[in-house]
């Protein structure tokens, strides 16, 4: 008997480091492919942000697709930067980013991550979202991968960017919306 063979999946990202991780994330579940396309992203709330992004990604590739938004949210600033914490990253930098919480008492965060998934180009996306609670610290570990230098989840001595990439990948907002889509993907195969 054949072995079944895997769902082929493209996903939209120019970023090798959140390739790996989704790629560690979802094992030998789906056959994961990478494709890179610079799409403009509309302001809004994560879900609004995800969502478009997929239906535009969706048409270019003119197939099925899962695209990958990530916001970071200070509680203090009722959820900013929010999606757009890669801009006041680049900006800012770690320093600049524990800086905007300087006058709060309230360093509390969450990390948020929306995988959507659409199977065509005139399919609505499906999202999945996944949540860590935790606190912005002062950068620590390398400086390799985004914002993880200052975020340490809640229950956890150690900053995202500390951590063993394999406990990371069993906790993190990416693994917990991942987690969510491979079940989706799942339960609805072709």
């Amino acid at each position: 008997m054949a072995s079944k063979e895997l769902r082929r999946l493209v996903f939209v990202t120019g970023n090798k480091n959140k390739l790996a991780e989704v790629q560690a994330i979802l094992g030998t579940s789906v056959n994961l492919v990478d494709h890179k396309l610079d799409l403009s992203e509309i302001q809004g709330n994560t879900r609004e942000v995800a969502s478009d992004k997929c239906q535009r990604a969706a048409k270019e590739i003119n197939g099925s697709v899962i695209t990958e938004d990530t916001a970071l949210c200070f509680n203090a600033l009722g959820g900013l930067p929010g999606p757009y914490i890669k801009w006041f990253l680049e900006k800012l930098g770690h320093d600049g980013l524990n800086r905007m919480l300087a006058g709060f008492d309230d360093k509390s965060a969450y990390a948020l991550c929306t995988f959507a998934y659409s199977r065509g180009p005139d399919t609505e996306p499906i999202l999945f979202e996944g949540i860590t609670h935790g606190t912005i610290v002062p950068p620590r570990g390398p400086n390799n991968f985004g914002w993880d230098p200052i975020f340490q989840p809640d229950s956890y001595e150690l900053t995202y960017a500390e951590m063993a990439k394999d406990i990371k990948n069993t906790i993190s907002h990416r693994y917990k919306a991942l987690e969510k889509l491979k079940e989706f993907l799942n339960s609805n195969s072709d």
